[in-house]
Order: C-alpha cells, then sequence, then structure tokens
C-alpha cells in the first residue's frame, strides 16, 4: 500500500505545436537546492513555492526559438488539486512529478484556467489516473465544452465561489477573455494568498528560476509583444483590479517563474502595461 505521506525530506521551498515542440528536451541548467529534477531527461522538476503549494516545471527547447517552460502547480491538503494538466503528451512526466509528492491516485480536482491543449490537455488521463477525481473549472467552460470532453462531470465553480480543500481554500475568478478565451478564469489559494494566474506573466526561456522577486513584468511584455496571445478586451483592466483587490503575495504563473511580493502592485502595472 503506497505511502500517502508528503514527501517533504527531498526538497522545500498552443504554443508547442505551433512551434515545432515534439516533445520536451535535456535543457541543462543548475538547480537551486530545494529543487527535486524527477526526470533528468526532460528536466522535469519539483518546487515548493508556498506552504503545501508545488510548482512542477517541464522545460522545453524549441527548434529555432529557444526555450519555454510549462507549469502545474499542486496543492496538497486533505483533497489534494492539481491547477493546468500539462499537454497530454507530457502527462508521463507530470504524473511522475506529483507521484514524487503525493501518490497521484489521490488527486481530487483537476483544476484549470481554460480550455487550451497545456491547460487541459491531459484531463482524461488525470481522471483514469485517479479514481476519486473530477474537472474543475468555471461555469462557462463547464457549459462550452467540459461537460461534453471530461470522462466525469465537472465541478462548475461560480465567479467569487470558494472551495475548501481541507487547510487550504481556493476560491474562483470569472476573467473572461483575459488574457484569452471566453471561459478563461483563475483560482486563488486563499490562506497562502497565492493567485493561482495562468498565462498572465507568460515568461519565454527554459532557465528561470522557480521562484522570484525580480521584475517578470517586462521579460513577460517583452513576450507579449512578440507573439501577441491578450483578447484586449475592454473590461481587462476592471479585471484586474479585482484580482489585485485580493491581494496575492504569490502569482503562480503557467510559464516561467512564480513570483513573490505585492500581486496588487504588479497586476495593476500589468494594467497600465496594457494600456488598458
Amino acid at each position: 500500500m503506497p505511502n500517502i505521506s508528503v514527501k517533504r525530506t527531498a526538497f522545500r521551498g498552443r504554443l508547442p505545436r505551433a512551434l515545432g515542440v515534439a516533445a520536451p528536451n535535456v535543457i541543462p541548467r543548475s538547480m537551486p537546492e530545494s529543487t527535486m529534477v524527477t526526470n533528468k531527461q526532460s528536466g522535469t522538476n519539483v518546487h515548493e513555492v508556498g506552504d503545501g503549494i508545488y510548482r512542477i516545471n517541464t522545460p522545453v527547447s524549441i527548434p529555432g526559438g529557444g526555450g519555454f517552460s510549462f507549469n502545474q502547480y499542486l496543492i496538497v491538503d486533505d483533497e489534494p488539486l492539481i491547477f493546468h494538466t500539462g499537454l497530454r503528451k507530457m502527462f508521463p512526466l507530470v504524473r511522475e512529478a506529483v507521484g514524487s509528492v503525493l501518490p497521484p491516485q489521490r488527486l481530487r480536482y483537476i483544476a484549470f484556467s481554460h480550455v487550451e491543449a497545456d491547460e487541459c490537455g491531459s484531463l482524461n488521463e488525470w481522471l483514469a489516473a485517479a479514481p476519486q477525481s473530477i474537472p474543475l473549472c468555471g461555469t462557462v467552460a463547464a457549459l462550452v465544452s467540459i461537460n461534453d470532453l471530461a470522462d466525469r462531470p465537472p465541478r462548475a465553480l461560480a465567479d467569487d465561489e470558494s472551495l475548501s480543500l481541507g487547510k487550504h481554500s481556493v476560491r474562483w475568478f470569472d476573467t473572461p477573455h483575459l488574457p484569452h478565451a471566453w471561459e478563461c478564469g483563475f483560482l486563488m489559494e486563499e490562506w497562502t494568498r497565492t493567485l493561482l494566474c495562468g498565462d498572465l506573466f507568460t515568461q519565454g526561456g527554459a532557465d528561470n528560476p522557480p521562484v522570484t522577486d525580480s521584475d517578470i513584468l517586462g521579460p513577460s511584455e517583452a513576450f507579449r509583444r512578440g507573439m501577441d496571445y491578450f483578447s484586449h478586451t475592454k473590461n481587462a483592466r476592471e479585471m484586474l483590479e479585482r484580482l489585485a483587490s485580493a491581494s496575492p503575495t504569490t502569482l503562480a504563473c503557467m510559464h516561467g517563474s512564480a513570483w513573490y511580493g505585492d500581486g496588487a502592485k504588479l497586476l495593476r502595472a500589468l494594467a497600465d502595461a496594457l494600456g488598458v
């Protein structure tokens, strides 16, 4: 019978197909001592970015285009949650990484921001691997996609609805078209003040530190200008202000480093940078 305790002793703490990424390549780099590499071939690694919140990161090299990375966030609690499933072809790597923290079959919620391959491409693989798990998404995603795509019915969260995981609690924010997709939304983990902010503050590169307090707005804006994936919704400032009002202290980005600091200030700076 597997040990269901969290393994803490070893560590603390639409793009790929379009750009020709078939499978992750090894990205040589040195890792902080608090980061555990779970797959030496791919470089997939795990780092605790908040109390009971783990960043799972897989770096990739893009032929002719440098590097990139894909992150998932695992919240360990009575009812564990993973935010972003990862690409379907990365499922074995992400499952292996989750397994370094807790048995994957313990997962209760498979959550994501919006319907996209890196967000929920391996949703059904996770539902099979964790028999007690269910999809967790916003009401629009459930209505237009997940009720049909998923092998089990989703738990749909309404805007501003909270869900207890045990010690942790997550709150859903509807953010239609921010940065893209009608069904887009984010989760705020309220105990650690961690905003699971999806594609906001996307940073290029494959060698970003797991968590930083350095500037991520500049690099993310440079990346956005080169490949504009924002919808430029007229409601962007209003939604960013609402996220800022939640006063996050950690921004758990899907691509690049997680960030620690005054999240409200950085979200308002993003609104200014977008010119909305």
